[in-house]
């Protein structure tokens, strides 16, 4: 009859094996708390992450680089693409507006649209009846002390008969060019681009060739 095995013989590879098991099992159930808190909060971000949102389309747009000021042309170095989403995107965006003049001042960051530019497109946003008309001011120095967006009385002198004529009445000016781009060495004054009723259109320029187009303020 054989001897039952010693307990010095029961330390095989299985019962090292079982002892890890258990002393795992121990450790588990001692910080199955916090391990249940990190499974829930891992299936939360997960869930999270499943119902989020993906994030908006976007559009490059063209806007300014630095504050600009009415009048310059702009530069490629004066532009940067920035992303937009596209569902805000302005109306009227100009996608290569390089080489073309701005109409009035432009802030860091915003957007080159057709209204800002001297073109067709400052009439649109003008009251209907109303075109844009470049007019020629006989003095020069007179387009240095408008700003876009004031709002004058056009008038034609005639110095020789000592006449004084009004023009047209309530004109917004769109734009006022840089007179390095809008001048003209043979003709006197410098270009203003303004907004008026397009019956007044032939009566100003009929005088601009004719007479000395000056302006009043209109009281705001």
């Amino acid at each position: 009859m054989l001897a039952p095995p010693s307990v010095a013989g029961m330390d095989s590879p299985g019962r090292r094996i079982a002892d890890t098991l258990t002393e795992v099992r121990r450790r588990v159930l001692r910080r199955r708390r916090p391990i249940a808190a990190l499974l829930v909060a891992g299936a939360v971000a997960a869930t999270l992450h499943t119902l989020a949102p993906p994030p908006p389309a976007t559009t490059a747009v063209r806007v300014a680089g630095r504050d600009l000021p009415a009048g310059h042309v702009l530069a490629a170095g004066d532009l940067v693409d920035a992303a937009v989403p596209s569902g805000v995107v302005p109306d009227g965006v100009v996608g290569t507006p390089e080489g073309r003049v701005l109409a009035a001042p432009l802030r860091a960051g915003e957007a080159v649209t057709d209204v800002r530019l001297v073109g067709a497109g400052l009439a649109a946003a003008q009251p209907p009846g109303t075109v844009a008309l470049p007019v020629r001011l006989a003095d020069a120095g007179q387009a240095t002390l408008l700003t876009v967006g004031d709002r004058l009385d056009l008038v034609a002198t005639d110095p020789r008969a000592r006449t004084a004529e009004p023009l047209a009445s309530d004109v917004v000016v769109l734009a006022l060019p840089d007179g390095r781009h809008a001048g003209d060495d043979a003709l006197p004054g410098r270009l203003v681009v303004v907004g008026l009723h397009s019956s007044d259109v032939y009566r100003v320029t009929a005088a601009a060739v004719a007479a000395y187009v000056t302006y009043t303020w209109r009281r705001s």
